[in-house]
């Protein structure tokens, strides 16, 4: 049997778009509008989830540039 796939790049690739299927797939799913009560206000929208998760994301990120740029400092001083 011949294989098809022999880089390790390719099927890393492979895999992330395996991954980005699944998860688009399941979030369309999950993406219906939702039914609003008659008394309430139809142009207010929840905010929390998707909020929360770019703010934690962004504080990641943050941490991350911060830890790299410690380092190159530390990098440059020991020369």
């Amino acid at each position: 049997m011949k294989k098809i796939i022999t880089s390790n790049t390719t099927k890393a690739i492979l895999r992330v778009l395996c991954m980005l299927i699944i998860i688009i797939t399941i979030t369309s799913i999950k993406a219906h509008a939702q039914i609003t009560d008659p008394g309430s206000d139809p142009d207010s929208a929840p905010i929390d989830g998707g909020l929360s998760l770019l703010i934690a994301g962004g504080v990641g990120y943050g941490v991350k540039r911060a830890r790299e740029k410690r380092k190159q400092q530390q990098a440059e001083q020991e020369k």
